[in-house]
């Protein structure tokens, strides 16, 4: 059949439509991988063709103010594999799994993904695991095997902490990539993290690198470093304590923070319980957020009797009350018809100084209520109540104070003697420095010095001047008051030998579901030495102790004790030479003794004592028998039981006509008894009268008149 033109023409123009169309496509197509596509495919090619390495900067390293290293940068190991070079993926799953630690299914599903260059197995093995499996590979090797063929080890960088459990809180953590996940190790990330390099290299189709390959290297920036205030000594003496107390008392927490009370530097900070850092519980997220928590920056609570101090000098100050004025504590006060009960027996006549030695409740509601609502509050503003207090530490919480628009007389009176106000354990110690320093209201700061990879000094921390508290002579005031609490008072517990200490127990309620707990406190010690120039300040916190008395003259002083004795001896503070050593005696066994013998046996001792509850029978003792206690210390006894009216259970009345006040109240104490003050000056006439037998709980009667 012959064409004609016409045909021929049309089926001609069909085909170069088509090759037309085909080439329109191949066209779109080439534009689309050449110039769209062109980006991402020049990138993928180059995947295939180069490896890229990372190499990781050193971390910074943090020491204490000695030079001590409490966080550095140690090599860890990484295992990875070339899944295209494994020869068996389960005969390399089944000699490494042991090695590794890892399930043989787990090494198997990552060796066996052929589609990717390279796989991480595991990461921050140790030295000793590293060199156990270069060892297993040069063995296969040697005998011709390739059963661990594939197999990397590449070096890496783990955080490393020396001391284990020490700081915790305060350094932090940093996460498995080496970024800083709380505490100073994450906001001080930025300085101590560095900037990471790179190494790109031509690989074959295996992954193996190319010889006589082009390579570019561009080197990392190492962390810079950071010293600390702490000193890892005293640190280490806080540790320890804290430790002890809280095994000892089966506490729920323990709580410690020392610091330099003239510059503001933050000497040892300790939050119980913890865990070793080297070793944290990732596993447990709930454990490990509670425990990464620093609730010495962060909590408020209730401080109680520590409180006092604040009270005692802004009163002083203020010019409402004096050292030699006279107050009696009939054991409780009544404010807008409430009834505020003191800790234990009426003190009855007492002086504003012996009434911190006390800790006597009635006075400091007096002397809060004297203060009034806008003073009271003026001098809470200048300790720094209610804002933090600017430490260079993360997460610092405010505490709690009632609005001043809204504040009862009856909430005035709680916040006298450390109730209904709440604080941070670093706003208290940091106002309590203030108190000792010369009225110095500080900025606390942990950051002494930062400097680059390569020593260059970028921040360095300062004594910052916050504001003024209180005047010098004030100051000045307080710290012999305070002194005279330990020594003479309820804060015995923390006297050291030869050294001036000063300082205030606390013992502050516990709220459980929103009610206040009879049952739990929590026990503090707030001192300071030495007190004619203060070098040391230490705020020690017991939460919750599950003891027979859990007062903080107890679970919480002669802990404090021993980091401020240590501490002393480790600055080099020398004892006063002219220091009369005061002779230690042993604590005898009361439990079980009618008052009258266990008073007996106490003097014998040369121990003093102070009675909680009523009636005849020593039901238990604070220390407990077998303890040393300085001679002239005060030991509690704990009684209950019907009064027996027998001559063995009675003591005699003291003869006090002729005495001040405060004479006879001291001599009245000293027996046992309490006192009722009719007049004022000199006592002249009693009752019961002198030599009279009666009870250890017998209330005296005195009437004092003018010389």
């Amino acid at each position: 059949m012959v064409l004609t033109g016409p045909v021929v023409r049309r089926r001609l123009a069909v085909c170069m439509a088509a090759f037309f169309a085909l080439f329109c496509v191949l066209t779109a197509r080439l534009f689309y991988l050449q110039v769209v596509q062109a980006e991402d495919l020049q990138r993928r090619a180059q995947a295939q063709w180069t490896s890229e390495s990372v190499i990781a900067p050193t971390r910074g390293s943090i020491y204490d103010r000695n030079g001590a290293v409490l966080a550095m940068s140690a090599t860890a190991y990484t295992a990875s594999a070339s899944p295209r070079q494994v020869q068996d993926a389960e005969e390399f799953a089944r000699i490494l799994a042991p090695v590794l630690d890892m399930e043989e299914s787990e090494i198997v599903e990552r060796v066996s993904d052929t589609s990717k260059g390279g796989v991480t197995i595991k990461r921050q093995l140790t030295r000793e695991t590293a060199q156990q499996l270069k060892t297993m590979m040069l063995s296969y090797e040697s005998a011709g095997s390739k059963a661990l063929s594939g197999l990397y080890l590449e070096e890496e960088s783990r955080r490393y902490y020396p001391m284990g459990a020490f700081a915790t809180q305060l350094l932090g953590l940093t996460t498995i990539d080496g970024v800083g996940q709380a505490g100073l190790e994450s906001s001080l990330n930025d300085y101590l993290s560095g900037k990471a390099g790179s190494i790109l290299e031509e690989i074959d189709g295996k992954g193996r690198e190319l010889s006589y390959s082009a390579s570019e290297y561009v080197p990392a920036v190492d962390g810079g470093s950071v010293t600390l205030t702490i000193d890892a000594s005293i640190q280490a003496f806080a540790e320890r304590a804290a430790r002890e107390a809280m095994s000892v008392n089966n506490a729920k927490s323990v709580r410690v923070l020392v610091m330099q009370p003239q510059t503001g530097e933050i000497l040892a900070l300790v939050c119980k319980p913890d865990y070793d850092l080297n070793d944290p519980p990732r596993d447990d997220v709930a454990t490990l957020t509670e425990r990464m928590r620093n609730t010495v920056i962060a909590d408020a609570y209730e401080p109680g009797s520590t409180f006092k101090i604040l009270t005692a000098a802004a009163a002083l100050d203020a010019g409402v009350t004096n050292v030699n004025e006279g107050f009696y504590c009939s054991g409780s006060v009544y404010v807008e018809g409430g009834r505020i009960r003191c800790w234990g027996n009426p003190h009855g006549a007492e002086t504003m100084a012996e009434a911190l030695e006390n800790s006597c409740n009635p006075v400091f509601v007096e002397l809060g209520l004297r203060l009034g609502i806008e003073r009271f509050y003026d001098y809470m503003e200048l300790f720094g109540l209610g804002e933090p207090t600017g430490v260079d530490i993360p997460g610092e919480g405010s505490g709690i104070v009632i609005d001043e628009s809204v504040v009862k007389r009856v909430d005035l009176a709680r916040i006298g003697f450390g109730q209904s106000v709440a604080v941070t354990p670093i706003q208290l110690l940091t106002a309590a420095c203030s108190v000792v320093n010369g009225g110095k209201l500080l900025q606390p700061y942990v950051v002494k010095e930062i400097t680059s990879a390569d020593g260059e000094v970028i921040e360095q921390g300062e004594t910052v001047v916050r504001g003024t508290t209180i005047s010098e002579e004030t100051s000045a005031t307080m710290r012999q008051l305070l002194e005279n609490v330990v020594s003479e008072g309820g804060g015995r517990n923390a006297y050291i030998e030869g050294y001036r200490v000063g300082g205030k127990t606390g013992t502050a309620q516990v709220y459980v579901n929103g009610v206040v707990s009879s049952d739990t406190h929590i026990g503090s010690f707030l001192g300071f030495a030495p007190m004619d120039d203060p070098q040391i300040a230490v705020l020690f916190i017991v939460d919750e102790a599950d003891v027979a008395v859990d007062f903080g003259s107890t679970t919480a002083a002669p802990f404090a004790r021993d980091i401020l004795e240590q501490s002393l001896i480790y600055l080099g503070v020398a004892p006063e030479a002219d220091a009369e050593p005061q002779a230690e005696v042993e604590v005898p066994d009361l439990s079980g003794l009618a008052v009258s013998d266990a008073i007996a046996a106490l003097k014998e001792a040369g121990l003093g004592y102070v009675l909680s509850g009523s009636g005849a029978t020593v039901i238990g003792q604070l220390p407990a028998a077998g303890a040393g206690m300085t001679e002239g210390s005060l030991v509690m006894l704990y009684v209950e039981g019907d009064a027996v009216a027998d001559e063995n259970n009675r003591v005699t009345v003291p003869d006090v006509t002729g005495l001040s006040v405060a004479e006879a109240n001291r001599l009245l104490r000293s027996c046992g008894l309490t006192m009722r003050i009719e007049g004022s000056g000199v006592a002249v006439s009693q009752s019961p009268e002198a030599l009279a037998r009666v009870t250890p709980t017998t209330s005296v009667t005195v009437t004092f008149q003018p010389p």
